[in-house]
């Protein structure tokens, strides 16, 4: 079935208003091609998945600000683009960072910055603050946000777990993690 410009701009409109079943439709329908834009950029699976995951949040949340003039799938390839451009100049920054013309007596007299006793217990601390905001989570949020990030598993290892459509999975986890920053944002 063909689907229409009038269809993706209805579409878009939902999505406006905060249909979810609009959101669903736009990730599904442009999953592939920002996703394959970011592969052929940046050669790696997982970090092409989780640059395309951020473009739609990032889109999602700014869904208002799109201009209908333009085309929702260069909009979309042009956020993607961005945040990959943000990423690949982090990494950069660190690797020049990293990088020293030091001898090996300075190297020697370099600060050990490992964490202290304290540092420990109140990264502990924030672990427990963050598991007490990830509780207040529907079961199907929290359960797919430790799968992610506490069981680091892959989008297709969860989808395989929870024997659901890997889109869904997606979906999922973008919508728990912006939940989970609407319960961390409201306690602060």
């Amino acid at each position: 079935m063909e689907i229409t410009s009038e269809e993706i701009a209805q579409q878009i409109q939902k999505a406006k208003k905060g249909k979810q079943d609009a959101f669903k439709f736009l990730l599904d329908y442009y999953w592939n091609e920002v996703y394959g834009f970011q592969l052929k950029r940046v050669r790696n699976e997982l970090e092409a998945e989780d640059i395309t995951i951020e473009a739609f949040a990032k889109a999602f949340d700014k869904i208002e600000t799109f201009d209908e003039n333009y085309t929702f799938s260069t909009w979309l390839v042009a956020i993607s683009k961005n945040i990959q451009i943000d990423k690949t100049r982090k990494k950069n920054a660190s690797i020049y960072s990293n990088t020293t013309d030091a001898t090996n007596e300075q190297v020697q007299k370099i600060i050990d910055h490992s964490p202290t006793p304290e540092d420990k217990l109140i990264t502990e601390q924030n672990l427990s603050e963050l598991l007490q905001y990830i509780k207040q989570l529907k079961p199907h949020y929290q359960e797919v946000i430790n799968l992610r990030y506490f069981q680091e598993m892959s989008y297709n290892e969860i989808s395989e777990t929870l024997e659901e459509p890997l889109n869904n999975v997606k979906v999922r986890l973008l919508r728990a993690r912006k939940l989970l920053a609407e319960i961390i944002t409201q306690k602060e």
